[in-house]
């Protein structure tokens, strides 16, 4: 079938509405008719160049939400209609990761970058002019129609809206899951959150909701800073170091419990600044990137060894998609985690490249883009 998708063709460039031949689904395969998809820095770094496309062109978009509409021959438990959300990581059930409770770190996900299916780097389902194209993280969420591997999907209840939905497949989770899987934060912490954009923002919520008694936005956009406030900020600055201070103040002179790095082009810098933020014992988590080519972290190392501080990673804040997807779309029907704030303003898949250039210039929280 024809469907249009937002592509890149060129690195650096910008994503341009381009009609592709899809191939219908096979073996363990879903056809979905995306609803909504957002707009995550992640996707940005390709275009720009701080991510290496390792082939192009690629059909963007990994936060996305839609329809079933074609299922693959013997691929079980699936249907038409059934409402998901894609998953930009894989999830075999099988590999030592996802026995352990680690899903976010699953094997499968060596294989994403390939931009092809996951048993076969040579099998593609999008074309263009006869030539393959990558689907980012699998999934091509800014495609009218994309055919997924059924490890790349999570099934939801019909009755949650799928342009809410959206926000749990990439940003929602990975923000909360920095706080609650990866800090240690405790009911009466400090915590520091350096950049509240559409990742950032969540870990604020995530550590409202945990109990700590102090959340400290930290963010050069005055826009992100009130916002924050909203969303359970009880200071908002816009540097580090002010902010260090004021977690200095409020524990005689410590730092900062943990703070989480969701800054959208993280540097060396942002990371030493962030270490020197936490108090002895204190743990930084790493959730932003500043893309693959970024390298050197300048801390003093005896310092770091004798105050006994963390540096902790986290890929999609440590969430297991198959449980904290729907787990998140709980707390949300509950009440206890906001969605329909998030969402700064809506494009059309023609807008993409807009919705980009929004997201670097401070204009959004979080864009979305929205299928007819």
């Amino acid at each position: 079938m024809k469907t249009r998708s937002a592509v890149l063709h060129q690195q650096p460039g910008e994503y341009e509405l381009t009609e592709v031949d899809l191939d219908g689904p096979r073996r363990g395969e879903l056809l979905v008719k995306m609803v909504a998809a957002g707009l995550c820095h992640t996707d940005d770094h390709v275009a720009v160049g701080d991510s290496p496309a390792f082939r192009l062109p690629i059909a963007g978009g990994h936060e996305g939400a839609g329809i079933v509409v074609g299922v693959g021959p013997d691929t079980p438990g699936w249907a038409e209609g059934d409402h998901v959300v894609l998953s930009f990581i894989a999830v075999c059930g099988q590999c030592r990761m996802c026995s352990t409770g680690r899903q976010n770190l699953c094997d499968l996900g060596g294989r994403l970058f390939t931009g092809a299916r996951l048993d076969d780097p040579t099998s593609f389902r999008i074309s263009y002019q006869g030539r393959p194209v990558v689907q980012h993280s699998g999934v091509s969420a800014f495609s009218e129609h994309t055919v997924v591997d059924a490890r790349s999907v999570v099934k939801i209840d019909r009755d949650v809206p799928l342009d809410k939905a959206v926000l749990v497949s990439c940003g929602v989770a990975t923000g909360w899951g920095s706080v609650t899987n990866m800090s240690d934060a405790q009911p009466g912490d400090v915590v520091i959150v350096m950049g509240v954009g559409g990742v950032g923002i969540n870990s604020v919520q995530a550590a409202r909701a945990i109990g700590a008694r102090a959340v400290i936005a930290v963010d050069p956009v005055e826009f992100k800073r009130e916002t924050a406030e909203r969303f359970g900020a009880t200071h908002t600055t816009d540097s580090i170091k002010e902010a260090t201070a004021i977690a200095q103040s409020m524990t005689n002179g410590q730092g900062a419990d943990a703070t989480i790095v969701t800054v959208g082009v993280v540097t060396g810098d942002h990371i030493a600044e962030a270490v020197n933020s936490v108090r002895k014992a204190g743990t930084v988590v790493l959730t932003g990137t500043g893309g693959m080519r970024q390298a050197g972290i300048p801390i003093n190392p005896t310092m770091f060894t004798v105050f006994q501080k963390r540096l902790q990673g986290a890929l999609f804040g440590g969430c297991n998609p198959r449980w904290d997807i729907p787990h998140l779309l709980t707390q949300y029907a509950a009440g206890t985690l906001q969605l329909d704030a998030l969402v700064t303003r809506t494009y059309t898949l023609e807008q993409v490249a807009q919705g980009f250039a929004d997201m670097r210039a401070g204009k959004n929280v979080r864009g979305v883009v929205l299928f007819d």
